[in-house]
């Protein structure tokens, strides 16, 4: 058994009435619980409210925290708004970890448990998950996200809590998962995620397809891409890469639309020259050598550097 040290979930969810309970009950179901898990309801108009209150008389480490209905759902920087929300009711020192945590995924029951013993065992480890499938919509085979290696999901980031001070938190903008992690390394912290079975979840619904479809999704993160700093080379071979995976070629290329677009209208960009610099060195690297060396690369040098 690992040893204990306590976490804290902060959930941000809005109208969820179709996957609140199966979430709900994999987290009651955790091999280690949390120490407190704060939902911020969002405005909710289909009934999660309701759920949510039925767990947090059953269960005293769940807390609901009610927000006014903004009549619209607001991905990327109204999450971030939202988790910010619930956040400040808490004090992040009192716990070793913390973890934005969605209200549409299923998982294992011994997740946080795995996830802290990975913690334990590498003290650079800043901030790690697992990998997220989702079913397909006609078949309903599982279908894998195909997140990267070097970044913990943003659907579950579990955080050391001195790494996520010292990053400063989460960016309010679309693409602050995204940043977090590069952020990450730029301070001499590990981000990593694994697709073992135990770590492997359910993403009830698919990336990206909360607010108006996956291909609007797609397109938000062609300009969250943008905005992070990412450069037009690695985009482009993103966005390939992209369209081999469902939806087959109509993903990638609404990335890379989102992208140009965004290039064109000169939308404001991250104003984080260091962090420009960091990421588009190592995207560069990326292109050279493969994303894979690139990032052990990158992580033996941190260690190496704080060994």
């Amino acid at each position: 058994m690992i040893q204990f040290k306590s976490y804290c979930l902060v959930t941000p969810c809005r109208n969820e009435i179709d996957y609140a309970r199966r979430t709900l009950e994999s987290v009651v179901r955790q091999s280690i619980l949390p120490a407190k898990w704060v939902i911020v309801d969002d405005g909710s108009t289909d009934g999660t409210s309701d759920i949510l209150r039925e767990y947090a008389e059953k269960y005293s480490f769940i807390e609901i925290h009610q927000r006014a209905d903004r009549g619209v759902r607001q991905v990327g920087p109204g999450v971030i708004e939202a988790f910010y929300d619930g956040l400040r009711l808490i004090d992040v020192r009192d716990f070793e970890y913390i973890c934005k945590f969605d209200l549409d995924l299923e998982i294992g029951s011994r997740y946080f448990e795995i996830l802290i013993g990975k913690m334990n065992e590498n003290p650079r480890l800043g901030t790690c998950s697992g990998k997220p499938y989702y079913p397909h919509p006609i078949t309903g085979k599982l279908v894998s996200e195909e997140c990267g290696d070097e970044m913990s999901v943003g659907m579950t980031k579990f955080y050391r809590v001195s790494c996520f001070e010292d990053i400063g938190g989460f960016v309010r903008e679309v693409m602050w998962d995204g940043i977090d992690c590069h952020t990450c390394r730029m301070k001499g912290w590990l981000a990593s995620s694994w697709d073992e079975p135990e770590l492997r979840f359910l993403h009830l619904r698919a990336m990206g397809s909360s607010h108006k479809g996956i291909l609007t999704g797609r397109q938000r993160h062609g300009f969250g891409q943008y905005f992070m700093g990412t450069g037009i080379m690695y985009m482009i071979a993103s966005a390939v890469f992209r369209m081999s995976r469902p939806p087959v070629f109509f993903g990638g290329a609404s990335m890379l639309y989102g992208y140009l677009r965004s290039m064109l209208l000169r939308v404001k960009r991250y104003d984080n020259a260091e962090f420009v610099r960091f990421l588009r060195k190592y995207q560069l690297r990326c292109l050279l050598v493969g994303k894979a060396r690139a990032t052990a690369e990158l992580n033996a040098r941190i260690l190496a550097d704080h060994g």
